[in-house]
């Protein structure tokens, strides 16, 4: 499949969303929600991204029990969403109940290891010492694999070894773009758009090096022309 570009609308409300998308104008053909924009507006939202004929990533990262997340995983298929995430640290039990209840039309993506993270505050957060964090997502990949999961969500700096593995069996969305010479912001691990294709990823999503720019077309424009 062709990589997509999928921007995040990281922003309070609907009414900061449309005018971010405004500016970006029709190539921002498939579009994040996160926990904060779906927190405010809702499922209203995501239907009125579909009604114009946006593609949504709905990245709201559940862990919690089976039964729970299969019945998200569910509604949010009823609205309609072609991606949704899940953290892989929620347990095999937890990701089969997730690819149920997401059926065939919506991916689960399978949350590695967050890109705010480095050896060491992982090594601190599992309580025991990380020497990679590429053995970490590795290890993650493998559940997200038995579970039937659509793909993963990790760095740009693991992908090429999660391919290497696995091949196309998984999907690599990758966060933490930067255009070259971009800000790190509180990413500890980026990737530009040329790094994250070379890595054989998927789905890049595109924050701040989009959203912030001067001109978010152009910034958009760019990586779509590096994709294709």
């Amino acid at each position: 499949m062709k990589p997509r570009a999928i921007v995040a609308l990281d922003v309070p409300d609907a009414e900061s969303a449309s005018a971010l998308l405004m500016r970006l104008g029709a190539e921002a053909d498939f579009v994040k929600v996160g926990s904060e924009l779906f927190t405010a507006a809702g499922p209203e939202l995501v239907g009125r991204m579909r009604a114009e004929r946006r593609d949504v990533f709905l990245d709201l990262k559940w862990h919690d029990i089976p039964t729970t997340v299969r019945n998200a995983a569910r509604a949010a298929a009823m609205l309609d969403v072609r991606l949704v995430t899940v953290h892989a640290s929620g347990g095999r039990a937890m990701l089969d109940a997730a690819v149920e209840g997401a059926g065939s039309t919506c991916g689960v993506l399978a949350v590695t290891v967050l890109t705010s993270f480095d050896a060491a505050s992982l090594g601190e957060t599992w309580g025991r010492p990380v020497a990679q964090v590429e053995d970490e997502v590795l290890r993650l990949a493998e559940l997200a694999r038995g579970a039937g999961a659509h793909g993963i969500v990790c760095s740009g700096a693991e992908a090429a070894a999660v391919r290497a593995v696995y091949g196309n069996t998984l999907r690599l969305l990758i966060p933490g773009i930067r255009l070259p010479g971009g800000e790190a912001h509180d990413q500890a691990r980026v990737v530009t758009p040329e790094g994250a294709l070379a890595a054989g990823a998927s789905y890049l999503v595109l924050g701040r090096a989009v959203t912030a720019a001067p001109d978010p077309g152009s910034a958009l424009a760019a990586v779509r022309r590096a994709i294709d």
